[in-house]
């Protein structure tokens, strides 16, 4: 990393050259690799794998963008000395870790390819780039819709697992975030299954917004929220970004454009069959016998009056079989599922019950509590024989 050559996309503004501040050793380390999270990983434009520092008058924060999703970390106990800007390197975030207890220092000089940081009898020079060589990052700008940072934690984790990583269907890569009289509705498909989840709002508002944002972004602010643990997630859903701020933290995003799928089509309205299974002993069944089971190697779960057998057969590791007691009543059925995919379905399910809602073996099943907060859509897996 050196400061020769020019970062790509619109120069930082107004970034000055020259920085001198003091912070807590743990606080500064925290928050750089924090704001580290939003770093490039790809190497095309070299300064965006590193993160910018702003010390100007009333701001002291930390920043990193890949273009798609930026961080905007305040600095809260940092003393300044002299205001400026300059980038660091992503390295830094261990580096300051690994210093003594203590206060540490950064100063950078206009100008020059190197910032020093001292603290706890250590010194070190890292190269850097100079701060006008960052795009300039996304504004953070409107009044958002506040969401409990618990709600929000649970209607996202639940949710995000079901985004698709295709990134030939951008669409589907996104978590669609509704927010309207009903709450906080979270919906995401990668075409096998859908996870769909509402919590509800202290102040909903009177009309409906919604956009698809990159699952990575819900994520990464669900993670924020749950280190919160307390407070609000603020949600902006703007004609191009979202903004996403989370105790002093302000994640924005842009938006995926397309059409997302109508998840209300796609869930059927009723079932031929509605079994309640006991979730922990469902999901300790699909997690033993899930261990058999190989990508090609669906599992095999058979209904008869009064009990449930789930089986898989793999070539190379062998075969297994469970049977617990659940409360199917009718002709017996046999239905195949991803492994993975249905137990992680069973894991999102609240309380000490699931209801599976099934039609035929070749109609997708439906995970559900005892409400229709949450549902979950399966598709199935055609069995062999």
């Amino acid at each position: 990393m050196t400061c020769q050559g020019r970062g790509q996309g619109r120069p930082g503004a107004g970034y000055a050259a020259a920085v001198r501040l003091t912070c807590p050793r743990d606080e500064l380390a925290t928050r750089l690799a924090l704001a580290s999270r939003a770093a490039s990983s790809k190497g095309t434009i070299p300064v965006l794998a590193n993160v910018l520092l702003r010390a100007e008058e009333g701001v002291v924060e930390l920043a990193a963008t890949d273009m798609e999703v930026s961080l905007r970390v305040p600095l809260e106990d940092a003393g300044v000395e002299e205001h400026g800007s300059v980038v660091l390197p992503r390295l830094a975030a261990d580096l300051v870790r690994s210093m003594a207890p203590g206060p540490v220092s950064l100063t950078h000089n206009e100008n020059e390819g190197q910032v020093q940081v001292s603290g706890g009898g250590s010194s070190f020079s890292l190269n850097c780039h100079q701060a006008g060589e960052y795009p300039e990052l996304p504004p953070d700008s409107g009044v958002g819709i506040a969401v409990p940072a618990d709600r929000f934690v649970a209607c996202a984790e639940r949710v995000v697992r079901a985004a698709s990583r295709d990134e030939t269907r951008p669409v589907l890569t996104g978590v669609l975030v509704r927010i309207g009289p009903d709450g906080l509705t979270m919906a995401a498909t990668d075409s096998y299954r859908l996870a769909v989840r509402t919590v509800p709002l202290d102040s909903p508002p009177s009309d409906v917004r919604e956009a698809i944002l990159p699952a990575r972004a819900v994520g990464e602010a669900a993670r924020l929220a749950g280190q919160a643990g307390t407070g609000d997630v603020d949600i902006v859903l703007g004609e191009s970004q979202g903004v996403l701020r989370v105790g002093g933290i302000s994640l924005t995003t842009r938006l995926i454009d397309g059409q997302f799928p109508d998840y209300r089509q796609l869930i059927p309205a009723e079932f031929d069959h509605d079994v309640r299974l006991d979730r922990a002993e469902f999901l300790a069944v699909l997690t033993r016998i899930g261990v058999l089971a190989q990508r090609t190697s669906p599992l095999r779960l058979s209904f008869e009056p009064g009990q449930l057998t789930v089986a898989t057969a793999s070539d190379q590791v062998g075969e297994g079989r469970e049977s617990m007691p659940v409360p199917y009543q009718g002709e017996a059925l046999e239905i195949g599922f991803n492994a993975d995919f249905l137990r992680e379905g069973v894991e999102g399910i609240d309380g000490d019950e699931v209801r599976l809602g099934l039609i035929s073996p070749l109609r997708p099943g439906l995970l559900r509590g005892e409400g229709e907060d949450h549902r979950y859509l399966l598709m199935p897996i055609r069995l062999p024989g």
